[in-house]
């Protein structure tokens, strides 16, 4: 049998009709706005009514720092949702919708993999129902009426030195990091510098992702900081009127996709953020929502437990007043080697010293999640073909020395069936005691905050501060803006600020190089190294292999 692609995988599948998914959690057709026979969305209402007294028990997946040789946590994620389900139990899997940016860049679909997918995998993975289009319209309906106010005559006063909203395209171009517009003649607008962040940096995204409901999404949108007058005093996007109209954009968006697994397990796929420049965690809608139908749920944050699951459990725990029961960090024997020095045409090759040289990245996740955030964890090895008993079995001795048990993952291979062990693992951990720790309190100083990150959450020794970011930090205090959450734009690659410092790294300081407030989000944002906000096209995009044929078939997508 030769190999198959998860894109010919997802179209070899027999999909239910999307009415018979929604029974499974107890919604009739009259509960859905259907998109054609295979996605729909579900009004967010519905939660006030039925279930009460019963808690559903929220499973966090997470993972080791992402490396060229893959972890697959989206994989795991779908693939212990189906195995929970085929040992009977009411479950969901609540996922992010993947953006443009990724899918046509260098990272691929974000729709699972192999046969742990949710489908219809081409739809998700290109425009699905809009929600991110509608997310980037609202985002530039506020440009254009920043731009407009100035044109008429700036009656609030804006420095345009001091605007700070950009525009946003749910692509990576590299090319509209900045810009100059509004030239050729006083009729087109006031020269200004401008820039394009990647829609799902934005932080309508963002507010859209932590919001509970349409109220709460247009009191998030008014608060949103467009820039400053020439004495400092901020200018919200409830000054522009423009909250309004952008709720407006958003009134059918916010309601949750519906979609399956291969194996008809039902799953809300919902909000996008990126977790290394936003807080990356999908809907809190959503998450709640699949918490009303079903007594298990399975969601996921981005990357690594020291960027998605730090920003999961400190942001949008913190606002959601959501706690995991269990929580389950992704590591693979190749990613590990790739840790410890390994190069990616040598991770076939077993190689102990280099496994023992990388494993101290995964335990730094471990005590991230059983230390810090005082949880229950379990990892998960998502088993390859070439990972050797010898290799297994040294991944389970030193996880068992911090009192955590490691589980196989054959998910991409098997389905359900091979996450088998990895959900009896979980059942047994969703019933132990757990007691949610945040790594900081709100109400300490913002540098308190992001120091307390940075030497917990990463094992860094100090945080430094540029000149620029201690202006802004003062700035934003003397606004009143010190008591809310941290969201730490740093790279994936690292525990580090550095992408280079593979492993546990030690004796480094993270550079803090920028802070900003995302007023209407709810937190304030420390860039650190030199992420970025608008990701560019590697040499040879995915882009290029994609392609659709006469009857509509879309071939090379992942």
């Amino acid at each position: 049998m030769g190999f198959k692609s998860d894109i010919e995988i997802a179209q070899e599948a027999k999909l239910k009709d999307i009415r018979e998914i929604a029974k499974k959690i107890g919604l009739t057709e009259d509960d859905l706005d259907l998109y054609g026979k295979y996605k729909a969305k579900v009004d967010y209402n519905l939660m006030k009514e039925g279930k009460k007294g019963k808690k559903a028990k929220l499973i966090l997946t997470t993972a080791i720092n992402p490396t060229p040789a893959g972890e697959g946590k989206t994989t795991t994620t779908i693939g212990v949702a189906d195995a929970l389900s085929r040992l009977g139990k009411k479950v969901m899997v609540a996922l992010r919708e993947p953006s443009l940016g990724p899918v046509f860049g260098i990272k691929g679909g974000a729709a699972g993999g192999g046969y742990a997918q949710v489908v219809p995998m081409e739809d998700i993975n290109l425009h699905f129902t809009g929600d991110i289009h509608a997310i980037g319209a609202a985002n530039n309906l506020l440009a254009a009426m920043l731009d407009n106010h100035l044109h008429h005559g700036n009656k609030l006063g804006i420095d345009t030195r001091k605007i700070t909203w950009r525009r946003a395209v749910d692509m990576n171009d590299r090319q509209l990091r900045y810009i100059t517009d509004g030239l050729g003649g006083k009729g087109n607008g006031v020269p200004r510098e401008d820039g394009f962040d990647i829609t799902v940096a934005s932080e309508v995204m963002a507010a859209f992702c932590l919001a509970n409901d349409i109220t709460d999404l247009k009191e998030r949108l008014g608060n949103i900081i467009v820039g400053y007058t020439k004495d400092d005093k901020p200018v919200t996007a409830r000054d522009l009127n423009a909250h309004g109209a952008m709720a407006a954009l958003l009134k059918d968006a916010l309601k949750p996709n519906l979609v399956q697994t291969l194996e008809g397990t039902p799953a809300f796929v919902h909000g996008g953020p990126f977790a290394n420049i936003a807080h990356g965690c999908n809907s809190v809608i959503a998450t709640k929502m699949a918490m009303h139908f079903a007594d298990y749920v399975v969601t996921e944050a981005g990357f690594g437990a020291d960027l998605g699951a730090e920003k999961f459990l400190d942001i949008k725990c913190r606002m959601a007043d959501l706690e995991p029961d269990a929580v389950i960090i992704v590591a693979t024997v190749r990613a590990l080697k790739y840790n410890g020095g390994v190069p990616k045409d040598k991770l076939n090759e077993e190689n102990l010293e280099a496994l023992e040289k990388g494993l101290p990245n995964l335990l730094k996740h471990i005590e991230n999640i059983t230390k810090v955030f005082n949880l229950p964890a379990v990892v998960a090895i998502n088993r390859f073909p070439f990972d050797t008993e010898a290799e297994i079995d040294l991944i389970r001795n030193k996880c068992k020395e911090l009192g955590v048990n490691v589980a196989l993952s054959e998910v991409w291979a098997k389905g359900g069936e091979g996450g088998t062990e990895l959900a009896q693992e979980v059942l047994k951990l969703v019933d132990e005691e757990s007691n949610l720790e945040f790594a900081y309190d709100v109400n300490q100083s913002i540098k308190d905050k992001i120091r307390a990150i940075a030497q917990k959450v990463y094992g860094a020794d100090d945080v430094a501060f540029t000149k620029t970011a201690d202006k802004e930090i003062e700035k934003l205090e003397s606004l009143g803006f010190s008591n809310l959450p941290i969201c730490m734009a740093k790279t994936q690659y690292s525990l580090s600020d550095n992408p280079h410092l593979l492993g546990r790294p030690e004796g480094f300081n993270i550079t803090v190089r920028q802070v900003k407030v995302s007023a209407g989000a709810g937190f304030i944002v420390a860039l650190t190294g030199d992420i970025m906000t608008m990701p560019g096209l590697p040499k040879a995009p995915a882009a290029e292999k994609i392609d659709v044929k006469e009857d509509g078939t879309i071939t090379g997508l992942f």
